[in-house]
């Protein structure tokens, strides 16, 4: 049974830091694409990152750009969300997803696998 499951949710303050961990089971993730996309309440879920299966390519909305990085280890069939400077708008359920498409895709309908979520609140 495949999975992904995320960790390293929680409650910070404005200006504060967070990583967010992605660990997959089940398969080898190694020539997937790993994404990030995120839900607020009352919001569609929007991305938030992405990053191809070499590492050698990565994606960012643009109101994360310099502030998160993603990163992925594919000796522990592992992605990351490290994510700095944290503001309310922020605030949102994190998922991981996993793409058999080559380029870091923004497309939610391209990812194959998701996992449950993980929740990030920023406090004012």
């Amino acid at each position: 049974q495949v999975q992904l499951v995320e960790s390293g949710g929680g409650l910070v303050q404005t200006g504060g830091s967070l990583r967010l961990s992605c660990a997959g089971s089940g398969r080898t993730f190694n020539t997937y694409t790993w994404g990030w996309f995120r839900q607020a309440p009352g919001k569609a879920r929007e991305f938030v990152a992405a990053i191809t299966w070499s590492g050698g390519s990565t994606s960012y909305r643009d109101s994360v750009k310099g502030r998160f990085t993603v990163s992925r280890d594919n000796a522990k069939n592992t992605v990351y969300l490290q994510m700095n400077s944290l503001n309310p708008e922020d605030t949102a359920v994190y998922y991981c997803a996993a793409s058999g498409v080559m380029g870091p895709t923004r497309n939610a309908p391209s990812y194959d696998y998701w996992g449950q979520g993980t929740q990030v609140t920023v406090s004012s």
